[in-house]
């Protein structure tokens, strides 16, 4: 059940650096995938925080200790303000059942609107959320609700749409007063804030806004997975959430990947009224590795390294010299239907023809299988698998995305 990148002929990884990994025989690879080292594989000043307090301590959060409370201050400053209550965990699946567990207690309600294609985590309770699995495994939970994916490419409502963010949003409203007529009610709208798996999908500006006001008016909250696609990636924003407008705000924002640039930190941000809804039941939360003293001080380190070495601003320069490279791409070659993305979330969805958009998996299967060859680790997503989709290490340079560009272009001639 476990699989591989490139299954068929697998790279043997024995260390990295930046963007770069090196196989057992000292090949060189540009890493277009890793969005979890995100600030560079094995970043000397994220090694040195880790081996500077492993020396001293590491125990589980029943005691005080410094790194904890100066890593969610650190945190609420990228937030907004309502957000201020931050609960620590290793893993992002752990995030996500906890942001599930906070949504429950608080609205006690029990459904949940996801998605489709969605993927939140592989705990059972996760599994039940994401559509992605649970297509393939049982099958659909009565308290699950899938709404169609705000793809202006290729979803129910396209670009040529006159208003295609109150057309999905309205998606959401006729199933909410549909699960209110069998007599359910409605917990949360969970959403990746950048669907990925789905297929590098950018929601329409305005869409969160008018789906948390169909939520929140149905008793429900909105919780905004971060784990992707937040601490940056998207450029312009420190969470990809606020490229919907400064007038958003989610009840619950979950992180994981990125946070720890591969160790295993997590956490779930949220209000004081829901955090005190979730003590008023008197069972005790408690994780027994989640804050730390170590990751909360590898924490802090990511959050240095992302501000001293201007991360963002990178993020953007060369996310939108990627995008151009490719979109030039694209008037070459019609097997490049669309190119979509900000920063350095990137996705580009292959077709087989331009009017019926059909995806074209065995080419984009084939296509990173060569690109392997000529050392560039690079993979798909999408319902159809032919989405390039590109979420490098933050330290991806403007020599890496022409590199990458003229290799796809090779290749496709």
């Amino acid at each position: 059940s476990c699989k591989l990148f490139f299954s068929n002929d697998p790279v043997k990884i024995v260390k990295a650096k930046g963007q770069y990994m090196y196989d057992e025989n000292g090949r060189r690879y540009l890493d277009c995938i890793n969005n979890v080292a995100h600030v560079g594989h094995c970043h000397p000043d994220i090694v040195k925080a880790a081996h500077e307090q492993n020396q001293l301590l590491n125990t589980n959060s029943r005691y005080l200790h410094d790194n904890l409370v100066n890593y969610a201050e650190r945190l609420s400053k990228t937030l907004p303000e309502k957000l201020c209550i931050f609960y620590f965990l290793n893993s992002g699946s752990e995030a996500n059942d906890l942001a599930l567990r906070l949504a429950r207690q608080y609205t006690k309600h029990e459904d949940v609107i996801v998605l489709d294609h969605a993927y939140h985590g592989h705990l059972t309770s996760l599994i039940d959320i994401s559509p992605y699995k649970f297509r393939n495994l049982e099958g659909q939970k009565e308290w699950v609700h899938v709404a169609p994916v705000p793809d202006t490419y290729r979803g129910l409502y396209r670009e040529d749409h006159e208003d295609s963010v109150t057309a999905y949003a309205n998606e959401v409203k006729n199933i909410i007063e549909q699960a209110h007529k069998r007599g359910r009610k409605v917990a949360a709208f969970f959403v990746e804030s950048l669907p990925s798996v789905g297929g590098q999908i950018i929601p329409p500006a305005g869409y969160f806004q008018k789906v948390a006001e169909h939520v929140h008016k149905a008793g429900g909250v909105f919780i905004a997975d971060e784990i992707q696609v937040g601490f940056g990636r998207v450029g312009k924003h420190f969470w990809a959430f606020q490229l919907q407008g400064e007038d958003f705000i989610p009840d619950i924002v979950t992180m994981g990947k990125p946070i720890g640039n591969g160790h295993p930190i997590a956490c779930v941000a949220t209000t004081k009224e829901i955090a005190e809804a979730f003590a008023a039941t008197g069972v005790e939360y408690f994780n027994t590795f989640g804050g730390n003293p170590v990751s909360c001080a590898i924490g802090l380190a990511v959050l240095d390294v992302i501000e001293k070495e201007h991360l963002q601003a990178h993020a953007t320069e060369v996310g939108n010299f990627l995008m151009k490279l490719l979109k030039e791409q694209k008037i070459k070659h019609p097997i490049i239907g669309d190119v979509r993305g900000s920063g350095l979330f990137i996705g580009v969805d292959l077709i087989k023809d331009q009017a019926a958009r059909t995806p074209a998996t065995a080419e984009a299967e084939y296509l990173i299988t060569r690109l392997k060859e000529e050392y560039i680790l690079l993979s798909t997503d999408g319902p159809g698998r032919n989405v390039l989709k590109f979420k490098p290490p933050m330290c991806f340079s403007m020599e890496d995305a022409k590199f990458v560009v003229d290799t796809i272009d090779k290749l496709l001639t």
